[in-house]
């Protein structure tokens, strides 16, 4: 199947997803559930690029695995610690608020946002299996040892907040244990980190330059949209002082050592 034809395809896909998603919303008054369509989003669309492309059967795997096995891992934790059980993600109760009544339009078009979004960061697994050479490049194995440390390394960082979150006598206090103690958002930095994965790949090809946009727009995003300001944000409303002295010891986003006295 065509580049496009396939693109068109995972886009019509989504735009149905996003649709159910969202008449779920409209039942239980919780858009929660846009986070952990977003994420499967990207891998639901990476297993069937890789089922129905050309690209040699090597290739389909390796790139394939990559999308469906980051987005499972992500999805199911999104699933389990923002959706099943919890209530309402307060980034979504404010925009709630603030829609008031003209909340039903705005969140669906909120979600079909999502599905175009999706499509989008698509995008690198798509172009790399536009890549028809009969074994993988020297770049291809390269990226694979940066994505496994991507991925354990947000799986480590969630799992250990996870963990601290779930003792009751932690209520109210910061995590500064495992990767929590070098960076303020280790979470963050090993997704921007596996972003990178598909720079690599793209190496030697005309298309390479394009995945520079997806760290680069993931980047934006986190310090500037959804990700560091609006956690810190919330932190600072449930942890004060505590969460203050955190940003004074601990680097913001790329792991460092802890800085011993506030200055």
């Amino acid at each position: 199947m065509g580049t496009l034809l396939l693109a068109l395809s995972g886009w019509g896909v989504l735009a149905a997803l996003f649709l159910l998603l969202y008449l779920y919303e409209r039942i239980v008054r919780d858009a929660s559930i846009v986070d952990v369509g977003w994420s499967g989003s990207i891998g639901l669309l990476a297993f069937g690029y890789a089922v129905l492309s050309d690209a040699p059967l090597e290739r389909r795997i390796l790139i394939g695995s990559m999308g469906v096995l980051w987005s499972l891992r992500l999805t199911v934790y999104l699933f389990f610690n923002r959706v099943y059980g919890k209530e309402e993600d307060g980034r979504y109760q404010n925009l709630r608020r603030n829609w008031g009544d003209r909340s039903g339009l705005f969140f669906f078009l909120f979600f079909q946002a999502q599905a175009l979004l999706g499509l989008v960061f698509s995008i690198p697994f798509l172009l790399a299996l536009t890549n028809t050479a009969a074994s993988l490049s020297f770049f291809e194995w390269i990226s694979i040892p940066v994505w496994v440390t991507a991925v354990l390394g947000e799986t480590y960082s969630d799992l250990h907040l996870a963990r601290f979150r779930s003792n009751p006598s932690n209520r109210g206090r910061v995590c500064q244990e495992g990767l929590w103690r070098y960076s303020r958002h280790p979470n963050y930095f090993f997704e921007w980190l596996h972003w990178w994965t598909y720079v690599i790949v793209g190496v030697g090809h005309w298309w390479g330059w394009i995945n520079l946009l997806f760290p680069l727009t993931m980047t934006f995003f986190l310090f500037k949209l959804t990700g560091i300001p609006a956690t810190e944000e919330q932190a600072l409303k449930s942890r004060g002082e505590a969460y203050r002295e955190y940003q004074r010891t601990t680097n913001r986003f790329f792991p460092w050592f802890p800085r011993e006295h506030a200055s």
